[in-house]
Formats: structure tokens, C-alpha cells, sequence
């Protein structure tokens, strides 16, 4: 490793002392609301014979990534409010650069398998127990992983490989591409295009894929009774919500080649911190099967 920065310092949300306090009380209710919320949703999709359909597969496994996905944030930023110098290892944050990216992809390629299935399950219900098998759900979320883990590497391995020199401090309360080619004491003009490329298209790619899929289901239901058009929305509904909130900021953030790094910090909050925390509030309260599996695991 060419570079002299052994540890960075990360810049967090606000240099104001009082504002941290407060940030401090609400991002560790939000954390703690998220591993809660999503461990609670695993076990009980785990524990009920009932939650065997690929929906509830894929949002156990949505669940789980979620708690993987803020972990890797908000434990460094939560205990950053209460210090003078939030600092990181130059491996911390290559490690969080890398879980960041590993965890938000394999989430984004869940979210998509999941619109699949749910045009599957609406346009084709005859079929969608004969098409959605088990081991077809299992491979699809197994190459959701391998995804996000190849993308994560071509991600981290040309940034981990930058000289650094100084300054080391991250404009930032993670370590995040962008932040870290600021830094970065080598032309990275090459290496900002790849990440855009990288990580831009493949958030926007999978958002076209969902919104196509959503236009699909809404045009077949065209002819249907209200019914039929109540049942399609209550089960879209809360995957649509989801995906705004994921992929709006993100692609936001990923898209663009990066200049305000203020920006990009207030925006993150929307993509790291509150959709993990509210996936299982959409999911589950919408979701009646998922309710009376949760009241029954509460009384064992």
C-alpha cells in the first residue's frame, strides 16, 4: 500500500456540537428500530410454516441484508456524534467502502427479484408456483449475492489501490467513493467515470427493470373488477414505496460525476439509514400473513 494516511478522519453530519447530541438520540432509535424491526421479520418468516411462498423468501432475505447493509454505517456514525475526531483505519474504511457496496447491491438485486415474482404471482398465477420454485428462488437470491459481491470488489479495488497523502479528512460519515477520490493524491478522473459507470448503472438499470415490471402488472390489470386491481396494489404498494425510497437518493448520489460532497452526505442518510429501517413497518403493515405470523411468534 503506496499510501502515507494510515487513518482517516470522517467529517460526520454536522460540526455543531448541540445538533450532534441530537442526532445522536435519533440515529440510535433508527438503528436500533432497524435491527429489531428486520431481525424480528427473519426469524418470523424463519419460524412460520405458513411464510413458505418466494415473497417471504426474498424478504427474509431482504431483511437480513438490510441489517448487514446499516451495520456497516451507522455504528461508526452513531458513536461519532460523541467524540471530538470521528477516526477510521485506512482498512476500516476500504472495509466499509466495500460492505457498503456489497450489501446495497445484493439489496437492490433482492428488490428486483422481488418485482419479478410479484409480476409472476399477478400475470401469471396459473403458472407461479410451476416457475417460482424453490431452487429458482434459492439461485436467484445465491446470484444476488455473487452480484453484489463482484460489483462491491470492481468497486473498492481501484480506490483501495489510489495513493493517499494527506489530507485524510472525509467529507462524509462513511467512507464512500466519491468522499475518498477527493483525497486521493493521483489524477482520478479514470477512476470517478468507472464508479458512475459502475454504480450508476446498475441502480439505474434495475430501477427501469421494477418500473417496466410495475407498467406490465398495472396493464394487465386492466380488464380485471376492483377486486382483483386492490389485491395487485395492496401487494405492489408496499415493494413501490420501498424502491423510491432506496433507489431515488441512491441514483441521485451514484449517478452523477461527484461535486458537492454536502450534498451527497444529507441525501445518504435517505439511502443508508431509513429504508432499512422501514422495510419492515411497509412490509409488515400491509401485510396481514406476515402480522398474525409475527402475533404468534410473540406468544411462544
Amino acid at each position: 500500500n503506496s499510501s502515507s494516511v494510515k487513518e482517516f478522519i470522517l467529517l460526520g453530519l454536522s460540526e455543531n456540537q448541540g445538533v450532534q447530541k441530537i442526532y445522536f438520540v435519533v440515529f440510535l432509535l433508527f438503528y436500533t428500530l432497524t435491527v429489531a424491526g428486520n431481525l424480528l421479520i427473519v426469524l418470523t418468516v424463519t419460524s412460520s410454516r405458513h411464510l413458505n411462498s418466494p415473497m417471504y423468501f426474498f424478504l427474509g432475505h431482504l431483511s437480513f441484508v438490510d441489517v448487514c447493509y446499516s451495520s456497516v454505517t451507522a455504528p461508526q456514525m452513531i458513536s461519532g456524534f460523541l467524540v471530538e475526531n470521528n477516526t477510521i483505519s485506512f482498512a476500516g474504511c476500504i472495509g466499509q467502502l466495500f460492505g457498503l457496496h456489497f450489501f446495497g447491491c445484493t439489496e437492490i438485486f433482492i428488490l428486483t427479484a422481488m418485482a419479478y415474482d410479484r409480476y409472476m404471482a399477478i400475470c401469471r398465477p396459473l403458472h407461479y408456483r410451476a416457475l417460482m420454485s424453490r431452487r429458482l428462488c434459492g439461485r436467484v437470491v445465491g446470484g444476488s449475492w455473487a452480484g453484489g459481491f463482484l460489483h462491491s470488489t470492481l468497486q473498492t479495488l481501484p480506490t483501495a489501490l489510489l495513493p493517499f497523502c494527506g489530507p485524510n479528512k472525509v467529507a462524509h460519515y462513511f467512507c464512500d467513493v466519491h468522499p475518498l477520490l477527493h483525497l486521493a493524491c493521483a489524477n482520478t478522473r479514470a477512476a470517478g467515470l468507472a464508479a458512475v459507470a459502475n454504480s450508476g448503472v446498475i441502480s439505474l438499470s434495475c430501477f427501469l427493470i421494477l418500473v417496466a415490471s410495475y407498467v406490465v402488472i398495472l396493464l394487465s390489470l386492466r380488464g380485471q373488477k376492483s377486486a382483483g386491481w386492490h389485491k395487485a396494489l395492496s401487494t405492489c404498494g408496499s415493494h413501490i414505496t420501498v424502491v423510491i425510497l432506496f433507489f431515488g437518493p441512491r441514483t441521485f448520489v451514484y449517478i452523477r460525476p461527484s461535486s458537492d460532497l454536502s450534498k451527497d452526505r444529507s441525501v445518504a442518510v435517505f439511502y443508508t439509514l431509513i429504508p432499512p429501517m422501514l422495510n419492515p413497518l411497509i412490509y409488515t403493515l400491509r401485510n396481514g400473513e406476515v402480522k398474525g405470523a409475527m402475533r404468534k411468534l410473540c406468544r411462544r
